[in-house]
């Protein structure tokens, strides 16, 4: 990680959940932060802090530690961010930035209900736990911007967002793809057996072609990688004419990301 993020204080990590237990098992793989950095707030234990601990992170220490705290990562469930942040502000110093990773919550609202602090709000995929994630990250402020980046590119593909209006499609798009991808997955296993298949069969080839095409993509152009697959005539090109039939393939998936656009909203 930077020297400046380092220097500048611990990184408080508030809330162990599922995104935030995978933030801190990425920094601790890539070595983005090192755990004598680290404060961990958690109401209940969680193995991912429980391996920090070991290391040396701190748990749930007075809040009197966190005036020395260069940022503090939210990532509790948007519904209770504000009591939980309520008790911490008091003691988070000047310096301070506060990163957030919660979906909807925009900026305003979060200065509104924490104070005057730099806002950074970064969007990660559970993938950064492996070191292979994927975030969106947008600041008005270039230190807080410069944090976010230094927290997450070690262990993520991280795009600057110009405008936080457009958070909420980059979440319904990297923050939920991942999802819609499995469920793309599940969907031909199934018409895999609707084929003659037996379930695990399908259930294996729909998995290991899933894995196979995300390994071969790299940086290629999609419409490249597609034609080396379905030559003209193919069976291949047959399937993604059923696919694409009617614009119903572009339809769903403007649908599928209007709603999930719909409903950050409404959490924010």
């Amino acid at each position: 990680m930077a020297g400046s993020v380092r220097s500048g204080g611990p990184v408080v990590l508030v809330g162990c959940g599922r995104l935030g237990s995978a933030i801190l098992e990425g920094w601790l793989l890539t070595e983005t932060v090192a755990p004598a950095d680290l404060i961990i707030l958690s109401p209940s234990e969680k193995p991912a802090a429980e391996a920090a601990r070991a290391h040396g992170a701190r748990i749930n220490p007075p809040l009197e530690a966190l005036t020395e705290a260069s940022v503090i990562v939210l990532a509790v469930k948007p519904a209770i961010w504000r009591e939980v942040v309520r008790p911490l502000a008091p003691f988070l110093s000047d310096q301070a930035v506060i990163l957030s990773v919660m979906a909807g919550v925009t900026a305003p609202t979060l200065a509104e209900g924490i104070g005057g602090w730099p806002i950074v709000r970064v969007m990660p995929t559970t993938g950064v736990s492996r070191g292979r994630g994927v975030a969106s990250i947008w600041s008005a402020d270039d230190r807080a911007q410069a944090l976010g980046r230094a927290l997450f590119e070690p262990m993520a593909e991280t795009v600057v967002l110009a405008d936080e209006a457009l958070m909420d499609a980059a979440t319904a798009v990297a923050g939920s793809g991942a999802a819609y991808f499995y469920a793309f997955t599940e969907a031909l296993a199934r018409a895999g057996q609707a084929s003659g298949l037996d379930a695990a069969t399908a259930d294996v080839l729909a998995r290991a072609t899933l894995r196979s095409a995300a390994d071969s993509m790299g940086d290629d152009d999609l419409e490249a990688l597609i034609g080396r697959i379905a030559s003209p005539g193919g069976s291949t090109r047959a399937g993604l004419d059923a696919l694409a039939k009617d614009g119903r393939l572009t339809r769903m998936l403007d649908e599928t990301v209007a709603a999930a656009v719909r409903r950050n909203r409404e959490m924010g």
